[in-house]
């Protein structure tokens, strides 16, 4: 159990991840009004006199959204009174809002090679503001070859999907000693698996649209950082672009946080015993999973993560036979995303944009009991592999 202070509410003293997740972000109680409550629409509040309280225009704040970005930030920063989170329509508004609220024509932004599939259009924007962009891989901390100069270090750990890690605390160390900016993506571990800003971050940013609301129905993503100055930013572009969720799924995923624990704690437990049993196929080779021991990025990961995540990489010897494994099963469905309480998995391949092999599958352990899935998943490979043979 932590003995991290839960944020605000004193009378709980210390307590575990589960109690936070399930407490964060409630308002304090009032007779005959719900625990937690509901969805406000609105596009405009009452606002006579001067325009001045939490409340003025729904582009701007919504009180729904405030509930989920305290309980976020609760999750993020245990104890930190002064973080501040905001809350956006999708993932990848929540990394564009701090990359480009924080970059300007002539500055240098430092990303990983080997980060998500999405992270090359926006190399692209990024160029076409006259933004240098270098990219080197997550694993051995080689983003540290690249650092000279730049403003902003772009972190993704575990890397998605190849699943290296990097030494989150020495990328910020050097990075701040460089006069740059840290941020890192957090959505393959969720706040339960890592804390970026207590590693050193300026930002922890993550798709909320995955674990973190876990249901696989609510796009989501969110900024968390300890100075003002920097929400600021993010606050004023959110504003500008008008990247905002609508409150039903900001409800939605205030709601789903509640069991963020019991989901990632099966999932991760599940996830080590699926790469344990595919580490004894033939068949199976690249396999990556960082709570595995002999895993090269175990013994960085032991380091800074409380939690592997639910996501198994491997390799299958050719697109066909992934295809073939893909659709033997029964128990996962063949998408894209990660983190939902159904196990999914997708040969990466056939996007295009990542650097794997033909028969990558990556592979996002769900909910089911672990012993049907790593059933199905076995039976799977037998009838992939029976099919080659005929």
């Amino acid at each position: 159990m932590s003995t991290d202070t839960f944020g605000g509410a004193e009378d709980l003293g210390a307590v575990g991840d589960g109690t936070r997740a399930v407490r964060a972000g409630l308002p304090e109680p009032v007779k005959y009004e719900p625990t937690l409550p509901g969805p406000v629409f609105a596009a405009h509040f009452h606002l006579p006199g001067d325009p001045t309280g939490p409340y003025t225009y729904g582009r701007d704040e919504n009180p729904t959204w405030t509930h989920l970005e305290r309980a976020v930030g609760e999750l993020e920063a245990p104890g930190e009174p002064g973080v501040e989170t905001l809350v956006f329509a999708s993932g990848m508004a929540a990394i564009s809002a701090v990359l480009f609220s924080q970059l300007k024509s002539g500055d240098a932004v430092v990303v990983p090679a080997d980060g998500y599939q999405a992270l090359p259009l926006v190399h692209e924007q990024l160029r076409a503001y006259g933004i240098e962009v270098r990219t080197a891989p997550t694993g051995g901390d080689a983003q540290l070859s690249v650092l000279e100069g730049a403003r902003l270090l772009w972190i993704e750990t575990p890397s998605n999907p190849g699943l290296d890690v990097c030494d989150i605390r020495r990328l910020a160390r050097a990075a701040h000693e460089a006069g740059a900016l840290v941020a890192v993506d957090n959505t393959l571990a969720t706040p339960l698996g890592q804390r970026p800003l207590e590693l050193g971050a300026d930002f922890s940013v993550a798709s909320d649209t995955k674990g973190m609301t876990g249901h696989g129905d609510i796009l989501l993503g969110h900024v968390s950082c300890l100075d003002p100055r920097l929400a600021a930013d993010v606050r004023r572009w959110r504003k500008i672009v008008g990247a905002i969720p609508g409150p039903m799924e900001a409800w939605l995923a205030h709601r789903s946080l509640a069991t963020l624990q019991l989901r990632i704690d099966r999932q991760c437990t599940t996830a080590l015993a699926l790469a344990e049993a595919l580490s004894k196929r033939d068949e199976v080779t690249g396999l990556r999973y960082p709570g595995l021991p002999d895993d090269p990025s175990h013994a960085v990961a032991a380091t800074q993560m409380k939690r592997f995540g639910p996501v198994v990489s491997f390799v299958l010897p050719d697109r066909d036979r992934a295809e073939r494994f893909l659709g033997a099963l029964r128990l996962v469905d063949d998408a894209t995303s990660f983190g939902g309480v159904r196990s999914t998995a997708e040969r990466r391949g056939r996007w295009g944009g990542d650097a794997v092999p033909e028969g990558f599958v990556r592979f996002s352990v769900g909910a089911e009991d672990l012993e049907d899935l790593i059933a199905d998943v076995l039976r799977a490979l037998d009838t992939a592999a029976a099919t080659t043979a005929r």
